[in-house]
């Protein structure tokens, strides 16, 4: 028998052997192939090789020679659906989230987002301060679970009142706290309330956590104290989420009454007031104090974030609570995410305590006031058929209502289509909206000329919908 027709005998005997055997088990050795078919060392390393090259073994030098995984018939496409019936119908929505999140393309104007502008960045500020942070040898020890003393007292002493740093949990960012503060206060199928339009990562982030929100209506002073009772009485809810200073996206604030309102409600009610605080830090006026400070019984957890007045990625905040609500808490971040990467909580901790912290705060302030004016200028003179919610006190934001018999999601597609990116009102609501309205964004265009240029594409866009000259 000549050499080829041993290697092709081989090949066969092998490939039944491998046909047979489970993926992953080895084939005999070389030495024993050859023991047992009588063949050289030569036949059998070209056998094995024909066979590598078909996918039925792969070589592993110095281990051996073992059964490859199996693999789908030659033109057969991959088959994940065998998924759809292991994950069940659990869904996880993230469109709303990631359309606030998406970087717009070249050329198209972003009145979305919710963080600054690059060039309101502190950039150079903040790699300083974590030049300065990593420096240290301790930046890079484990940090104390709940967080750095120093900064637990910084977050303490934001909020007022008398909330100390054994109070503080540091987390990982707004969004972290949110899913922490849904996770602890309410068991899954429980009632959450919400304000009636919210901000869309808190409905993703409860949904995600089981709960079922229901709304309560805001009107320009914020969310209304009467009709919140009455969902607590209707619901049995036992957490209430809330935004109440430039509440997103109506930028309505909460005065002083009503918040010492929303607190007797709450407390009447035993259930917690979840405190967004997103905002205090882009307010053109001083805002009332934040509920937390006025509240001596542990109603409020408070949430206080510093990504929105820095920078997307500076995921640091504070997640104030009493009592056995805060150890739930705690025990929610250590068992989710262990605790925050020191070296991010030290460069914070050098930032807020440098005066580029007030510098900036300065400098963003004063520049929403100038956006703001332009972006409200732009309205009348680009898309007056637009009506203005109401002019708040800061913020990024504008909320405005379409003309009634607007499609919302027409007007957004047909201006994204004119180069400018705006977001519909329906992603604010936690059920049926009340009519058609827009959330338009002056702080993440490069500059005033940008964002009227882009006012003026949404008022062309709306003229085209609507069939109206501009």
């Amino acid at each position: 028998m000549n050499d080829d027709s041993s290697i092709v005998r081989l090949a066969a005997i092998l490939r039944e052997e491998a046909a047979r055997s489970r993926p992953g088990d080895r084939l005999p050795s070389s030495r024993e192939i050859m023991r047992r078919h009588g063949v050289g060392p030569v036949t059998v390393s070209r056998a094995i090789a024909e066979l590598a090259a078909e996918g039925r073994v792969v070589s592993r030098p110095g281990s051996g020679v073992f059964v490859a995984p199996a693999r789908p018939p030659a033109g057969e496409a991959p088959d994940p659906s065998w998924q759809t019936v292991a994950l069940g119908d659990r869904v996880v929505d993230d469109s709303a989230v990631a359309a606030l999140l998406a970087r717009p393309a070249d050329g198209v104007v972003p009145l979305t987002g919710g963080y600054l502008n690059p060039d309101f960045r502190p950039a150079r500020a903040l790699a300083a301060a974590a030049a300065r942070a990593v420096r240290r040898p301790e930046a890079w020890d484990m940090p104390p679970l709940n967080g750095l003393p120093e900064l637990r007292r910084w977050f303490a002493g934001e909020a007022g009142g008398t909330v100390t740093q054994s109070d503080v949990l540091v987390v990982s960012g707004g969004q972290a706290a949110l899913t922490h503060a849904f996770r602890a206060l309410a068991g899954p199928g429980s009632p959450l309330l919400v304000e009636t339009p919210t901000y869309p990562g808190a409905l993703a982030a409860a949904r995600i956590a089981g709960l079922r929100p229901h709304a309560v209506p805001v009107d320009r002073d914020g969310v209304r104290p009467d009709l919140l009772a009455e969902a607590f009485a209707l619901t049995g809810a036992r957490v209430f989420y809330c935004q109440p200073t430039l509440q997103n996206p109506t930028g309505a604030t909460l005065s002083r009454e009503r918040r010492e309102q929303v607190l007797a409600v709450a407390r009447a009610a035993g259930a917690f007031v979840i405190e967004d605080d997103f905002a205090r830090y882009l307010t053109t006026a001083p805002p009332p104090p934040p509920m937390v400070a006025t509240d001596a019984h542990g109603t409020v957890v408070h949430i206080l974030s510093l990504s929105k007045i820095t920078s997307a990625s500076l995921r640091v905040a504070g997640l104030i609570a009493r009592g056995p609500a805060a150890h739930r808490l705690r025990a929610v971040q250590v068992v989710e995410a262990f605790f925050v990467a020191r070296p991010l909580q030290e460069t914070a901790l050098e930032f807020v305590h440098s005066p580029a912290w007030r510098r900036h705060l300065g400098a963003v302030r004063q520049e929403i006031g100038v956006r703001q004016a332009a972006l409200l200028a732009g309205l009348a003179r680009h898309a007056p058929a637009l009506e203005v919610h109401l002019v708040p006190s800061g913020g990024m934001h504008v909320w405005v209502r379409l003309p009634p018999a607007a499609d919302e999601a027409a007007v957004a597609e047909a201006a994204q289509l004119k180069g400018v990116l705006v977001s519909p009102g329906r992603m604010y609501y936690p059920s049926e909206p009340p009519g058609p309205r827009l959330r338009l964004t002056h702080m993440a265009p490069a500059g005033v000329a940008e964002l009227d240029e882009g006012v003026r594409r949404l008022g062309a866009a709306l003229a085209d919908v609507s069939g109206t000259p501009v």
